[in-house]
């Protein structure tokens, strides 16, 4: 028989599943398997759900199962606002003619207010939210995806819980939502420490890096931006994908010794590995085939089997996590780096194959909790470690990172700086509560095969300027121009002054507020391919307002209410208070 419960404020919701028992605290829902049955649990295992009373215009946010996927728009015109939803051709993650899932948490925008519902936890399955029509009427449906195991297989009949709000305040809803999640999972240590400020080598030298590549950038570090703390090695370092251990022959010298080279010049080591992935050449996969997922027919799974292939360097086999040998080892790695090395933060990239389906050693384990179970092992390598995620899936990573990465990878041209802006914002209310976001590196300086426009570029360093959270810059230092070195230097100021993101109060992104210092509040605006605009600004009293990064003064005199001008296209600016 269904159950029929009304949340604190008002909402009802239909839980259809008689073996479900459910406990509610106000608004938030927890669910435990009570059955008696040893019913497979599909991947689409409906746990409750409520009515969608909205206007059909309403827009919605909501999430994806990894880093790559968002969805924003109407029940009617989903739009996905990066280049990779989880059923796209690449990534398999459900079929391209589903409907359309909101993983983690569904935002609903009307003209009444704002509505939340999302997942507080997620320790076995993920969970995800479907709009459908029954019976004539739209209905917010909630689903985990039992990943086909049996409840008689599970380590406990503990369900994910879920919480539905609403009220006037986007901001509020979020601070409440992860609030609630906190409970559940607990934030690692690093999560409202200062945020990184330091240098990365991918988007200056890609997988090409080499040892004297960090040496001469290194040396500019020591010089004229000696605020820049961090020398992140990324990816191209490593022998093979899989030995994280063993140098290319590129740095003839070892990791150890550039590492030491890099703390002797009294900067903080970074390193990049991609822990749940080996190539077939790497060491780690030709001496232990047994450490991999299978297909259930015992034949090795690579991962363009089930869903995107990677990058480079495939096919890739996944390490089976639920595997004490697979733990222990990644154990090893991370502790020689961190103990014998000296790295202080750890960039985990690749993160969502460690969740791919398929056989373990383990039976009954589903692949959020076989990866859950492998991050629980780095971390307890990395000790006091910094941890980054990176590509992961989302909701599987809380409490389980410090930083995480929250949009695409970042590219030197007008429409990848538009989305990945749009990505980071829809995130933003996450930083310095669920993990510290990373809007990815700051990039100013064009390549020979990768270029921007000054306006481009302008609008990429106000997303950043917007974001907070991480700050690396991705360009070679020995070619900074001076247009890089003012940008650098004051976003390096603004992280000195406030480590939090400036709060967004529509899902429309166009306006964006700091307070910055106790004496000046941080505005900034942006165009997405629109028209040129006015909008108004205004303060609790008499201020006087510049341009944040010519110092310009808007106004003679201080005042309440100013009118500043956006141009159209793709836009930006960043207006100061001073009292």
């Amino acid at each position: 028989m269904a159950q029929h419960l009304e949340l604190a404020n008002g909402r009802t919701i239909l839980v259809p599943s008689y073996q479900i028992e459910v406990t509610q605290q106000q608004n938030q829902l927890s669910f435990s398997f009570q059955g008696v049955s040893n019913d497979k649990f599909s991947e689409q295992f409906l746990l409750c759900q409520t009515e969608f009373n909205f206007e059909r215009s309403a827009v919605l946010l909501g999430d994806g199962f990894q880093m790559l996927a968002q969805t924003t728009g109407t029940v009617d015109e989903p739009v996905d606002i990066g280049r990779c939803p989880d059923n796209s051709l690449s990534y398999r993650i459900y079929p391209s003619s589903a409907s359309k899932r909101y993983y983690n948490y569904l935002v609903v925008e009307d003209s009444q207010g704002y509505s939340l519902f999302g997942f507080t936890s997620c320790h076995r399955f993920a969970g995800y939210f479907q709009v459908e029509e029954i019976e004539g009427r739209l209905m917010i449906n909630a689903y985990l995806d039992g990943e086909e195991t049996y409840p008689q297989d599970w380590a406990s009949n503990q369900l994910e819980s879920i919480v539905c709000l609403q009220g006037d305040s986007l901001s509020h809803l979020y601070s409440e939502f992860t609030d609630l999640i906190a409970t559940h999972h607990t934030p690692r240590a690093g999560v409202t420490k200062d945020a990184p400020v330091g240098w990365c080598s991918w988007y200056a030298y890609y997988a090409e890096v080499n040892e004297q590549n960090i040496y001469d950038n290194l040396g500019k570090m020591q010089s004229k931006l000696g605020q820049l703390d961090y020398v992140l090695l990324d990816d191209g370092y490593q022998a093979f994908m899989g030995d994280w251990l063993t140098p290319s022959d590129k740095f003839p010298s070892g990791i150890k010794s550039v590492i030491e080279r890099i703390k002797s010049a009294g900067k903080k080591p970074a390193i990049w590995l991609a822990p749940f992935i080996a190539q077939p050449e790497s060491e780690v996969f030709k001496n232990h085939p047994d450490w991999f997922v299978r297909h259930q027919d015992d034949s090795l799974l690579k991962a363009d089997d089930v869903t995107y292939a990677g990058w480079r360097c495939t096919p890739w086999y996944i390490l089976d996590t639920t595997n004490p040998e697979v733990q222990a080892h990644l154990t090893h790695v991370v502790k020689v780096m961190r103990e014998e090395w000296g790295v202080e933060l750890f960039k985990l990239d690749a993160n969502y194959w460690g969740t791919l389906k398929g056989k373990r050693s383990q039976s009954g384990v589903t692949g959020v909790e076989a990866y859950r179970l492998g991050m629980e092992a780095i971390a307890e390598g990395v000790g006091d470690g910094l941890i980054l995620g990176c590509n992961a899936p989302m909701w599987p990573s809380v409490g389980l990172v410090d930083a995480m990465r929250v949009s695409d990878d970042v590219e030197r041209n007008e429409r990848r700086f538009e989305q990945i802006a749009k990505e980071t914002f829809y995130r933003s209310w996450q930083h310095r509560k669920l993990w510290q976001c990373d809007p990815d590196c700051a990039t100013f300086v064009s390549l020979p095969n990768q270029a921007a426009d000054r306006q481009s570029y302008e609008f990429h360093r106000n997303a950043l300027l917007a974001s907070g959270g991480l700050l690396l810059s991705g360009d070679p230092l020995t070619e900074l121009t001076p247009f890089a070195l003012r940008s650098l230097s004051k976003l390096m100021l603004r992280h000195k002054h406030c480590q939090d993101a400036a709060r967004f109060t529509a899902l429309n992104l166009h306006h964006a507020f700091l307070p910055l210092t106790e004496r000046n509040e941080l505005h900034c605006l942006f165009n997405y391919q629109q028209a040129a605009r006015e909008i108004t600004l205004t303060a609790d009293q008499p201020v006087y307002w510049y341009d944040y990064w010519t110092g310009e003064k808007l106004e003679p005199e201080p005042t309440p209410v100013i009118e500043v001008s956006l141009e159209s296209g793709l836009s930006s600016r960043a207006i100061i208070t001073s009292i």
